[in-house]
């Protein structure tokens, strides 16, 4: 099979905005048209001309993905092990490559969720450290999106460390994600070195892909917020007692206004998370 191939050149918004979709069905018709409309209200900075993602079909593809992943998350133990990427591709799921020219920089990998729900999970992304910072998170939704309106996919989840807050910016307030649940110790103990000797808290999201993205409340509508630290990543290299501390404050913050109903409405970089009154 061929790979497919995403480039940031490949479909820009004036494309989305003028393809034609003549002989899809209804229901896609309906989501595609939302997909060019949905974009247009996310701000997007320019994004990177040299990367190319493409769907991994071959095992020495899915073996070099593993080894990114490795990078990304090094450790004793593979973080994303190549035969595992290998069944998820064959079966038809999500597992595709960021590369620049011949060398990948990063990768990805999801599958999906109950049939019903016509949805994808995405489950992990990484990129190189030295090519963070450049659009490729921006540039990798953006396939995904594409990629899950072709199989008639509604919405995309993942989850993100709740303390890391380059993270929470980006999908809540640039993405408009919604947070949809706090979960405790999601993964157990890990082994990488970045997870290692702490909890594996994590918030849930959910990216709607054919509805508006949500936006920040307004301060009349901020009931409590949570703050959480600039750069928790420093501090687990630092002062890693502190940043155990951050991860019990955060959580015996947060479940309590989640449990009266409260829900994450946004995030701010000085006051954290927004929590506002159920949506009625």
């Amino acid at each position: 099979m061929a790979d497919t191939a995403f480039t940031a050149r490949a479909c820009p918004l004036t494309d989305l905005r003028a393809r034609s979709y003549t002989g899809i069905d209804p229901v896609r018709r309906t989501m595609t048209s939302a997909c060019a409309l949905r974009w247009d209200t996310v701000s997007v900075t320019p994004e990177p001309s040299s990367f190319e993602i493409r769907e991994l079909h071959s095992v020495e593809d899915v073996h070099e993905a593993a080894r990114v992943f490795d990078a990304v998350w090094p450790g004793e133990q593979s973080s994303m092990p190549a035969n595992l990427l290998r069944a998820l591709a064959h079966s038809g799921n999500y597992v595709v490559g960021i590369f620049e020219g011949d060398q990948m920089v990063g990768a990805a990998a999801g599958f999906f969720g109950p049939p019903a729900s016509r949805s994808m999970h995405s489950h992990a992304t990484g990129v190189l450290p030295e090519y963070r910072g450049r659009g490729i998170g921006r540039l990798l939704k953006r396939h995904q999106r594409e990629w899950a309106f072709s199989r008639d996919v509604g919405h995309i989840t993942w989850t993100f460390d709740p303390l890391v807050a380059r993270n929470a910016h980006f999908n809540l307030r640039v993405l408009g994600a919604r947070a949809t649940e706090y979960l405790v110790n999601q993964y157990g103990a890990m082994a990488d070195d970045i997870n290692r000797g702490d909890d594996t808290d994590r918030l849930l999201v959910s990216w709607a892909l054919a509805e508006p993205p949500a936006s920040t409340p307004s301060d009349d509508e901020v009931v409590a917020t949570v703050r959480i630290p600039s750069d928790i990543e420093s501090l687990r290299r630092d002062a890693p007692d502190e940043a155990a501390e951050w991860r019990i404050q955060v959580r015996e913050s947060l479940l309590p206004y989640l449990q009266t109903g409260l829900r994450i409405g946004g995030f701010e970089s000085k006051r954290g998370y927004l929590l506002v009154a159920p949506a009625t």
